[in-house]
């Protein structure tokens, strides 16, 4: 039986899609998770590793715009696809929703803080004035284990604010 997939020399399947905007085209083992790929083979350490049970949302990054676990996400599932994380908000500055949680105290420890910004960053693109109960619900698949949420929230209502052209 002929095999048309495509290999690397060592039988890796290839995966090619684009992260961060760029084409990127690397052998990987079929059992590797988007989050090893992005932080072992391409040094893409802001998405972090935390719970790496899809509890956490640490390591959330936006899949064709729709935010996933990358600890959950096989790199398979990737081929063909746009995969943004922290660094790909941040190519030409900082994206209002990172300079929200900046000047409004939503980083605190930082860990949690990528995974926050990008599902903050998929509501808002979604739905650029949410209520205060979408913001919840979108957070909902983010954990912050530091002093709690106040910064957060402040930061959120504050890019909201943005969107609707008020400073």
């Amino acid at each position: 039986m002929k095999n048309n997939s495509i290999t690397e020399p060592l039988g890796q399947p290839l995966l090619s899609c684009h992260i961060n905007g760029e084409p990127v085209t690397i052998g990987v083992s079929p059992a590797k998770r988007l989050l090893s790929v992005l932080r072992d083979d391409l040094q893409l350490t802001g998405t972090k590793r935390s719970c790496e049970i899809g509890r956490c949302g640490a390591c959330m990054v936006l899949m064709d715009g729709v935010p996933v676990n990358a600890c959950l996400t096989m790199a398979y599932q990737c081929t063909g696809k746009q995969i943004t994380t922290i660094e790909g908000l941040s190519q030409d500055g900082l994206h209002p929703v990172q300079q929200a949680f900046l000047e409004e105290g939503g980083y605190q420890c930082g860990y949690c803080t990528p995974g926050m910004i990008i599902s903050v960053k998929a509501l808002l693109d979604e739905n650029p004035d949410p209520t205060q109960e979408e913001v919840e619900e979108a957070l909902s698949g983010n954990l912050c284990r530091c002093t709690g949420y106040g910064g957060i929230v402040r930061a959120v209502q504050r890019a909201i604010e943005w969107g609707r052209g008020s400073q």
